[in-house]
């Protein structure tokens, strides 16, 4: 009778082992992916030629800090800002939450930092009244607005801050080519897709009236 009480309780005891290791696998994933760093797939060609449709990342939350939008579960929380936060600087590739609905991941690259006044004169970026260099580099292809595919000018872009990447053009004369000059709000960003006509980013807030 003792020798079946004590296999009962040896398995129990297995059972909950079992069950302990396993909460602690999921807590680890948990925490590791809301604290250090979340996989995503880029979702669209605004970042072509440096980043292509179905491409993986592996982003890193912890260089810029932490808000409600960094959950590894995404549910509608107010925003309360950032606690260890650092500013991303001028031509990082950041990948963020879409305002509007959290469920959409977004990756841009940072052009302009709050304070900075930026505007956009003919495909030309322009940042504090500095324009950002813009060399030739031959040509490449994108989608077209009607899903198919078009050549399209390559050419790198160098920040005033000196830092360079390959970016892509259609044309100067698009609905985003042109953009009265704004001043970016103290918490915000200002980005824009290396797609430079294949795009929608800070320039669509501006020509709306806004900063996001």
């Amino acid at each position: 009778m003792s020798s079946n009480n004590g296999v009962v309780a040896s398995k129990g005891s297995s059972w909950r082992s079992q069950l302990l290791q396993l909460a602690g696998i999921v807590l680890a994933v948990f925490i590791g992916k809301g604290a250090l760093a979340e996989p995503f797939y880029v979702p669209s060609g605004s970042m072509e030629p440096t980043l292509l449709v179905g491409d993986a990342l592996l982003a890193s939350k912890y260089p810029y800090g932490y808000s409600t939008a960094s959950l590894p579960i995404q549910i509608n929380l107010p925003e309360t800002g950032r606690v260890f936060s650092e500013t991303p600087k001028r031509g990082d590739v950041v990948v963020f939450r879409w305002p509007g609905d959290r469920s959409q991941a977004w990756v841009k690259r940072v052009v302009g930092l709050p304070g900075d006044r930026i505007q956009i004169r003919h495909g030309q970026l322009f940042i504090n009244d500095h324009a950002a260099e813009l060399k030739p580099d031959g040509v490449g292809q994108t989608e077209d607005d009607n899903g198919g595919v078009e050549a399209a000018y390559r050419y790198v872009e160098t920040l005033p801050n000196g830092v360079s990447h390959e970016i892509l053009k259609l044309r100067d004369n698009g609905r985003l080519d042109n953009t009265p000059e704004v001043t970016v709000p103290a918490g915000r960003l200002f980005v824009m897709g290396d797609n430079r006509d294949n795009s929608a980013d800070s320039r669509v807030a501006v020509r709306d009236g806004a900063v996001h």
